[in-house]
């Protein structure tokens, strides 16, 4: 069995000795017949002649040559592979430094010099991304990021959404200072180039000032070029800057549990009774089913549909288990500044977030938790930005039906607006709705009593959150604006109720349909001729 096992162990070793023996042999006998070329000169000299020693040096020699050659030329690759190889290495580590860098330049006060130096650094490499010197490959027509104009006065702007103007008077402050130090900067810098020589020069002010332009890039930074009056009529003086954005900072790490955050979600009501029903179905499904940590008060307007909205309720409380409501009835005329805040007023437990809502109003789920996360006590307040539906007859009329509620509420240009000019639904703390004063009881009806709540935010030390939300819809009801509206008021319910009913193309087509149905029926005359 040992002699078996150590046969075969050495098997391998005797087959390579003979394949090695043989290659030998081969290569003996090719040396050897090697035929004459047709020079008559031996392509390797045969072993017996006395000049083998001498041709076989010489090949050698050639071949060694043609080897070291090639170990030389891989020699350089392996060079040239090792020296990229450092340099995406050193751009990689520049990358990870600027991000780094970008973390620690403002809370590294070890070593400021190096801090100054790498934000300095980093302001540097911004404009060489941006577009200044040179312009950059896009995709598409979409790609482009348009320049807005801009003079002493005026601000020209393409996206201007409902509450902006195509031509404007910068309105928000941080907006004119930009623009103000900006032409402030390039004028001093005029005057700076003016002044090297020892010739007297005028001295730019302002109002040289003729035009300019900005974009901004957001990655990047804002990009300004700007045209002051020169010497003669026809000259210009052209200064262009660039406001270069810094590098991502971290302010704030912390962990936010809402597990525990109610919402008391507050509607004022009068009538409507078939709405409320609406209503309450999308309530009993995002609210109770779904999201859980909630409270609703209603505050009833008269007694009539009282009773049935009461029935709602009650329904919705027995078959969904659900025991946290309130119901407020007032005998007086309906107001909706008034109804939100004895609502919010009634509210006698722990401080807990005010949702301040309309029957008309569609959310979801993820939505309470957007107003949990944008509210805090003493220093958030969360304006949501609701997307507003249109009237759905428009919408879908060359339908043969109207889809239902859930297949309605999509966010595209076709369906709805964002509803910019809205204040009335808001999130924020109990406590800072009341340390705020509340509203203005005076205000009576529709219209006016949320722009003042708002304004009263604005001129706080508290955050005002203000962005568009995906969970938040208005819907589309037909809207009636009363006689006994103040012409303030009636002015802002009939705008409201213009923007409701289709976008821009819908109302087009409604308007030249008269014209479009002509032209169809001309089509058709013309083909039957044919």
């Amino acid at each position: 069995m040992m002699l078996r096992r150590g046969f075969i162990l050495f098997l391998p070793r005797l087959v390579g000795l003979l394949v090695v023996a043989c290659c030998s042999v081969s290569i003996v006998y090719m040396l050897a017949c090697t035929p004459r070329g047709d020079n008559q000169q031996l392509a390797l000299p045969r072993v017996h002649r006395p000049t083998a020693k001498e041709g076989y040096e010489a090949i050698l020699q050639e071949r060694e040559e043609q080897h070291r050659d090639y170990i030389v030329s891989l020699k350089k690759q392996i060079a040239q592979l090792k020296a990229e190889l450092q340099g995406r290495s050193k751009q990689l580590k520049n990358v990870q430094g600027q991000h780094s860098d970008s973390l620690d330049i403002r809370l590294d006060h070890s070593n400021p010099e190096k801090a100054q130096a790498n934000l300095l650094a980093f302001l540097r490499s911004q404009i060489d991304k941006a577009e200044v010197h040179s312009g950059v490959k896009l995709s598409t027509e979409y790609a482009a990021v348009p320049f807005e104009s801009f003079t002493l006065q005026k601000v020209y702007q393409l996206e201007t959404g409902l509450t902006r103007h195509p031509e404007e008077k910068p309105v928000r402050k941080d907006r004119r200072d930009e623009l103000m130090e900006v032409i402030e900067l390039a004028a001093g810098s005029l005057n700076t180039a003016a002044g090297d020589g020892n010739a007297k020069h005028r001295v730019y002010t302002a109002s040289d000032f003729v035009e300019g332009i900005y974009r901004t890039e957001k990655d990047k930074g804002t990009l300004y070029e700007l045209a002051f009056k020169g010497d003669a009529k026809h000259q210009f003086k052209k200064i262009v800057l660039f406001r270069p954005f810094g590098p991502v900072m971290k302010v704030k790490n912390e962990n936010v549990n809402i597990a525990d955050t109610l919402i008391n979600v507050i509607v004022p009501l009068a009538k409507r009774a078939s709405k409320f029903r609406q209503f309450m179905q999308n309530f009993r499904e995002m609210g109770i089913q779904q999201d859980g940590r909630i409270h609703l008060t209603v505050v009833y307007f008269g007694k009539e549909q009282m009773n049935e909205v009461k029935s709602i309720l009650e329904n919705t409380s027995k078959s969904a288990n659900f025991k946290n409501f309130t119901f407020i009835q007032l005998n007086e005329e309906f107001s909706r500044g008034k109804g939100l805040d004895v609502g919010a007023r009634f509210w006698k437990g722990n401080n807990v977030v005010l949702f301040f809502c309309d029957v008309d109003i569609y959310f979801t789920a993820e939505f309470l938790n957007s107003c949990r996360l944008n509210t805090q006590p003493g220093k958030k307040v969360f304006y949501p930005v609701l997307f507003s539906q249109y009237n759905p007859s428009i919408i879908y009329g060359h339908r043969d039906s109207i889809p239902s509620l859930e297949q309605q509420l999509v966010i595209k240009k076709e369906t709805g607006f964002w509803r910019d000019f809205g204040f009335g639904m808001t999130c924020q703390y109990r406590s800072d709705f009341i340390n705020i004063g509340g509203f203005d009881l005076d205000i009576k009806g529709w219209g006016g009593e949320d722009v003042h709540l708002y304004r009263k935010y604005l001129h706080s030390n508290l955050i005002v959150i203000r962005t568009p939300v995906r969970g938040l819809f208005h819907l589309w009801h037909e809207k009636q604006c009363l006689d006994e509206l103040t012409p303030e008021q009636y002015k802002m319910c009939m705008q409201s109720k213009a923007m409701n009913e289709a976008s821009h193309g819908q109302l087009g087509m409604l308007v030249f349909k008269q014209e479009i149905e002509t032209h169809l029926q001309r089509q058709k005359l013309s083909s039957k001729k044919t």
